[in-house]
């Protein structure tokens, strides 16, 4: 597969070492305007034969290109802390599909900037797949891209019950008023539910402009947390397992409305059509901007190690009156 970004740049752009010995740091210090100026435009970097120095010269060239990295909030999938806020890659089964989507898109706040090092390479397959935000919203039916943007979308999730993350994870606390603060202070629904269960609803927009290019992108987890994005079994199995309002994730309408099977089929065909993959190399760096590319993970052969860290927090704009989900959404 390849992408072809808007402008016809590709993706991502590669800069290669010229010599083993390459200075990771001080290319990122010295060349730091002219590289995310070429992120802006190609929407991820790939860093390519540069000794990179462990955790500590990722988390090094972290700052050195955007900052302090950033702790992961409100999670959706299990990661481990290898130092400080440098977190392992998605936690999920090797054989397991990750399906496209911008890192915490379903949050008020999420990072701009993404960063992944290889420090063990999979035996086979298990890239980090890429795929340009602007095409997927050209590529969408209009009629499909008008109703995500007047009716926004929403995220329904529940927590509690041995499928999933439990919510003290998720929210890092054992607290129910620290949760209750939380969601508050970041535009989340929460009801809580006999036996300590906890279930959310998030209503976020579809589509949004990057702060500095002014592009506008489909920036959501629709998708990716729809029930029809999961295999076939495991879809089956979540029906036998849970009734429909108590499943771990799904996503709907702003207003609560079903969103159809084959408007998230149509939907995923466009982040596919505008998708490309490379075979990771031992200490590559991968620098994506996250509101111009999602990603994903295929499956793979074990072993494999991807770090990871985020950096440059950027909030969702006030937009006027939210959809507010209608009585009984997530019910349906």
């Amino acid at each position: 597969m390849n992408g072809q970004p808007d402008g016809g740049a590709t993706l991502p752009l590669v800069i290669g070492a010229g010599a083993p010995t390459d200075d990771l740091h001080g290319l990122l210090t010295a060349r730091r305007a002219e590289l995310r100026a070429g992120l802006r435009r190609h929407g991820a970097i790939l860093l390519r034969g540069f000794p990179v120095g462990g955790v500590d010269g990722f988390a090094e060239a972290v700052r050195r290109f955007s900052g302090e990295p950033l702790a992961y909030q409100e999670r959706s999938s299990p990661r481990t802390t290898i130092k400080g806020h440098v977190y392992t890659s998605t936690e999920y089964p090797a054989h397991e599909e990750i399906f496209f989507h911008n890192e915490n898109s379903y949050r008020s706040a999420w990072p701009m900037t993404l960063f992944f090092h290889c420090v063990q390479a999979p035996a086979d397959r298990g890239a980090t797949p890429l795929s340009d935000v602007r095409q997927v919203l050209r590529a969408l039916d209009p009629a499909v891209l008008e109703e995500f943007t007047r009716r926004r979308w929403m995220v329904v999730r529940n927590f509690g019950s041995d499928f999933g993350l439990p919510w003290q994870e998720v929210f890092d606390t054992d607290s129910r008023e620290d949760v209750d603060r939380f969601c508050a202070a970041n535009r989340v629904e929460a009801e809580w539910l006999p036996g300590g269960r906890l279930r959310t609803r998030s209503v976020r927009e579809a589509v949004h402009r990057h702060p500095e290019t002014g592009e506008a992108v489909w920036f959501n987890h629709a998708a990716i947390f729809h029930l029809s994005s999961l295999s076939p079994d495991v879809r089956d199995g979540m029906r036998e397992m849970f009734d429909e309002e108590d499943l771990p994730n799904n996503s709907y309408f702003g207003d609560g409305g079903a969103i159809p099977d084959e408007v998230m089929a149509h939907v995923r065909d466009c982040y596919r059509a505008a998708a490309t993959r490379f075979d990771y190399h031992e200490d590559d760096v991968l620098i994506v901007d996250n509101m111009l590319t999602a990603h994903g993970r295929e499956p793979f052969t074990p072993p494999r190690r991807i770090a990871v860290a985020m950096a440059e927090p950027t909030a969702e704009p006030s937009t006027g009156p939210r959809a507010e989900p209608s009585a009984g959404a997530g019910s349906r």
